[in-house]
């Protein structure tokens, strides 16, 4: 399938994750079988200003394409310009976010704040699509609040101001991430817009994934916290849908070696290498959701500050006999669920 003109090889998507979806995740993701990989979202006037923390979040190469870039910001000018600048230096798809309910997003009119102020949002749309040499997506919630159902009124909106897809996630903006995402809302979409709709929420395995194609009949789904620490789940998706047979999961060693590629392409891009290996704490938390002994691996690996006692405490835990109790979906160890994340991380 195409997002404008640009051709999607697949069904499943890495949803944009503050904090998490940088260069080396994006890159495994797509080497696990993303068919589409978004970065974090990027503040539009951070990037007119030429921020050094947004222009690194902006980094990307070749082999991670299709590639999209997440803006947000309140002021359809900067959007408009940001646009512009990002699809003048490697992006594939340019995409707006007015689906992000975190506050000090929020209380900048941005992301969620514009599902309730639909005339700027059409016009930051306008001339997004107007400013840029590539295609222009919009992600939404379904409306601000369980009262104020918006999002077929807005895609319909978006797909007549020249948006090339939608996606959408199935709660409402005052809902964060508690509760269900309702699917029901992106059949309604889906049913309501000719351009592609992506759908989001609740998407932990390749059998929701399969559920959601099917309920919903959106063209791609969106996979967000169903990814962390385990970017196998899209080579899972993408088998299960074209075959209906699942491969094997991964190993206990293989999630291990994943881990310490993924710490050394983290550190390699950081300056200051103790930054990287505390980044990387978060997710070794993920990686070792659901192992017998995970609670304190996880303390040893919070403490520790150098590449060197972090690759140490990987091998020692992950070929020392752990085991994994489950394989899919959210797991409780400890009173720590690993799969629920904060707002700010969590697909927006």
């Amino acid at each position: 399938m195409f997002i404008g003109n640009i051709e999607i090889n697949g069904v499943s998507v890495l949803a944009p994750l503050a904090g998490i979806t940088d260069l080396p995740f994006r890159l495994i993701c797509r080497e696990m079988g993303a068919a589409l990989v978004y970065t974090e979202m990027i503040s539009c006037e951070g990037l007119i200003r030429r921020q050094p923390a947004t222009v690194d979040v902006c980094a990307s190469v070749p082999e991670e394409r299709p590639v999209s870039f997440q803006l947000f910001g309140g002021k359809p000018a900067s959007m408009a310009e940001a646009a512009r600048i990002l699809s003048g230096q490697g992006a594939d798809i340019v995409d707006i976010n007015m689906g992000c309910p975190v506050k000090k997003v929020v209380r900048n009119g941005s992301g969620s704040a514009l599902l309730k102020d639909l005339a700027r949002a059409e016009e930051m749309i306008k001339r997004t699509v107007a400013a840029s040499s590539v295609p222009v997506t919009v992600k939404i919630r379904t409306g601000w609040e369980k009262t104020d159902f918006v999002a077929v009124e807005f895609a319909r909106m978006a797909e007549a101001s020249g948006a090339a897809a939608v996606a959408v996630h199935g709660r409402y903006a005052k809902q964060g991430f508690s509760g269900h995402a309702d699917w029901t809302s992106i059949a309604r979409v889906k049913e309501a817009v000719g351009i592609p709709v992506m759908g989001n929420g609740d998407v932990l395995s390749a059998h929701d994934a399969k559920r959601m194609l099917d309920t919903t009949g959106c063209d791609l789904v969106m996979i967000g916290r169903g990814a962390l620490g385990n970017p196998w789940i899209f080579r899972e998706v993408e088998a299960y849908i074209a075959t209906g047979v699942l491969p094997a999961p991964p190993t206990v060693t293989e999630r291990g070696d994943m881990l310490l590629a993924h710490l050394n392409a983290v550190v390699a891009r950081m300056r200051n290498k103790v930054v990287g290996v505390k980044l990387m704490r978060k997710h070794a938390a993920w990686y070792s959701k659901c192992m017998n002994g995970a609670a304190e691996f996880r303390r040893v690996v919070n403490h520790v500050e150098t590449v060197e006692a972090f690759t140490e405490a990987v091998e020692g835990f992950f070929t020392a006999g752990a085991t994994l109790r489950s394989h899919t979906g959210g797991c409780v160890e400890d009173g720590y669920y690993y799969v629920k994340t904060d707002p700010c991380v969590g697909p927006s």
